[in-house]
């Protein structure tokens, strides 16, 4: 039995169908259900016996003690954290309340409930906690990419309080033996991921007909994760890391926002054409950038490479055409989610932005 947090996520509820399609473990998901938590992502287990889900905030201490007692995981899997920049820029309340303040609740939950463990089980027993590769800071062109020994420079409140989450699991583990394990990722994309990140929210306007803001000049350089590779490596990482370790996750596809915003235009043209004729590169709108918008992110993944044998299975170019694929099957999740919520954040964040051409 493993407990994953934040499993109706976008990336917890990817792993979650992946575990379930690749071992007969149980496993229970914590998600408290914020805008950006849908259990639909998850309605195919609904009735499936490896899965329960339950609802509740990862701070709760009380409903800790009921879990880790009740069901005795071998595994904790951290990935519930508030995640989107522009939404820390305006508002960082949330992200310090559950990256830092709910890190440490679980943190001291799960280290109580260790610390009476019998030795064999205690030995046995990790807690992984997902991160991202935004707390290095960020890149010039020509600069190595992130390493697990890269010095933390995080520029955003989310970065910050990743960081910040990081710093405390190290901690905990050097300062009272907590078998733990973390891994940074670079920008996953895929199946399920809320529309207010780059690819869902280009592909969503694009059908649309809307335009398609993208930041200063488009050439801050992201490396990008298919989704699914991602959650392979956790369960590689769960599986044979050592303990104390940290391993960096990347794609080896490093592209700018607007070769990402080219690339879904001219995927989109071959899948879906205009029905005006026009391709979807005409709705490209440039629009002030956002304060402190790092430049460059790159990872490193050698470590994770050699040292476990994990490799991603899908190019930049396979894994977009999948995603895109995916979203143009299922229009109605997209407009499920994109309520009269998201449709004010949009404004907020976007069409207030001054445009740049």
């Amino acid at each position: 039995m493993i407990i994953v947090t934040g499993g109706a996520g976008f990336i917890g509820s990817n792993f979650i169908l992946d575990w379930v399609a690749h071992t007969d473990e149980p496993l229970i998901n914590l998600d408290s259900l914020t805008y950006a938590g849908n259990p639909e992502n998850l309605s195919s287990l609904s009735d499936h016996p490896q899965y329960r889900f339950v609802q509740g905030d990862i701070g709760d201490a009380v409903l800790w003690q009921s879990l880790l007692t009740h069901y005795q995981p071998r595994a904790v899997i951290n990935f519930a954290a508030e995640s989107h920049v522009d939404r820390s820029i305006h508002g960082p309340a949330a992200f310090i309340q559950t990256n830092v303040v709910g890190t440490f609740a679980m943190l001291e939950s799960v280290r109580s409930w260790w610390s009476a463990m019998p030795d064999q089980q205690k030995s046995a027993f990790r807690l992984l906690h997902v991160s991202t590769d935004e707390v290095y800071g960020s890149l010039l062109p020509a600069d190595h990419p992130f390493t697990e020994s890269t010095p933390y420079a995080p520029n955003s409140p989310y970065s910050a309080s990743k960081a910040a989450s990081d710093h405390l699991v190290r901690a905990w583990h050097h300062t009272y033996g907590l078998p733990v394990l973390t891994t940074n990722c670079s920008n996953n994309y895929g199946p399920y991921q809320f529309p207010e990140k780059l690819i869902p929210l280009m592909i969503h306007q694009a059908l649309q007909g809307k335009p398609l803001p993208v930041y200063g000049d488009g050439a801050n350089v992201r490396d990008w994760l298919y989704v699914t590779d991602h959650c392979e490596a956790i369960r590689r990482v769960l599986q044979d890391g050592l303990v104390g370790e940290t391993y960096n996750i990347g794609g080896n596809s490093e592209r700018t926002n607007l070769q990402v915003v080219h690339a879904i235009c001219e995927t989109l043209d071959a899948l879906r054409p205009r029905s005006d004729a026009q391709g979807y590169q005409a709705l490209i709108h440039f629009v002030t950038d956002r304060p402190g918008h790092d430049r460059r992110y790159a990872i490193d993944a050698g470590k994770i490479q050699h040292t476990l044998n994990w490799r991603p299975s899908e190019s930049f170019e396979s894994g977009l055409k999948k995603t895109i694929t995916w979203y143009l099957e299922h229009t109605q999740w997209t407009e499920r989610v994109v309520n009269g919520a998201y449709r004010a954040w949009i404004d907020t964040n976007y069409n207030q932005r001054t445009a740049t051409s």
